[in-house]
């Protein structure tokens, strides 16, 4: 089986947006509000900070489950791990997820100031400063053959993608704009010479966006 490199559940706006400025501990996502991204996945039955019973099924919520499944390792930016900028002040901040995180496999967090690996129930971070090629190798032998996941931020996907590294991707398009931010794209139509892609209008607004190597 070939191992893949994908992102999924990745959220953005309709003008490609897909984190605001101004990122801190009570704002992850800056001046933007995250529900004006994550709605549609919020609604799902199977989204992972459900507290109560219910939620939609159909295809939103397939998508949703299938953000796990054949995933052995994940790579993010060191702005999605937490809103610190600059060397670590100490190594207390653990990231915004808590005890258990969403994500059940290696991690690895790139920055330019390492820190010791640590575990969180079945998750362990990792800490590199290194290029997206040797990330990825590293992230690869972690997953035990399984798909590597790009975890975002917008920053951390561009250069994988300028690297050339991603296989699959599936991004969500929100109804509406926001105007400022972290921007994927200014059109997805820029990646269409590298991937396929299929738009899979939702009665939400939403868009699912899916791209494929050519």
């Amino acid at each position: 089986m070939t191992q893949r490199v994908r992102v999924h559940c990745f959220n953005v706006s309709k003008d490609g947006i897909g984190a605001g400025e101004g990122q801190s501990l009570e704002r992850p996502f800056g001046q933007l509000d995250p529900g004006d991204l994550f709605a549609w996945a919020g609604a799902t039955a199977s989204w992972i900070r459900r507290t109560e019973p219910g939620g939609t099924r159909g295809l939103d919520d397939y998508i949703v489950r299938d953000f796990t499944r054949g995933i052995g390792a994940e790579i993010m930016g060191r702005n999605k791990f937490g809103p610190v900028r600059g060397p670590w002040l100490d190594h207390e901040w653990q990231g915004w997820w808590g005890e258990e995180p969403p994500f059940h496999t290696p991690v690895f967090v790139l920055t330019h100031h390492v820190r010791p690996s640590f575990s969180l129930s079945d998750t362990t971070f990792h800490f590199l400063d290194t290029t997206p090629q040797e990330a990825l190798r590293q992230a690869k032998a972690a997953a035990g053959g399984l798909d590597v996941r790009i975890g975002g931020g917008v920053t951390t996907i561009r250069e994988f993608l300028a690297a050339d590294l991603i296989d699959e991707m599936h991004i969500a398009v929100a109804p509406h704009e926001l105007g400022c931010g972290l921007r994927l794209w200014d059109s997805p139509d820029e990646l269409t010479d590298r991937f396929h892609l299929e738009r899979v209008p939702r009665p939400s607004g939403f868009v699912h966006h899916f791209f494929w190597r050519r």
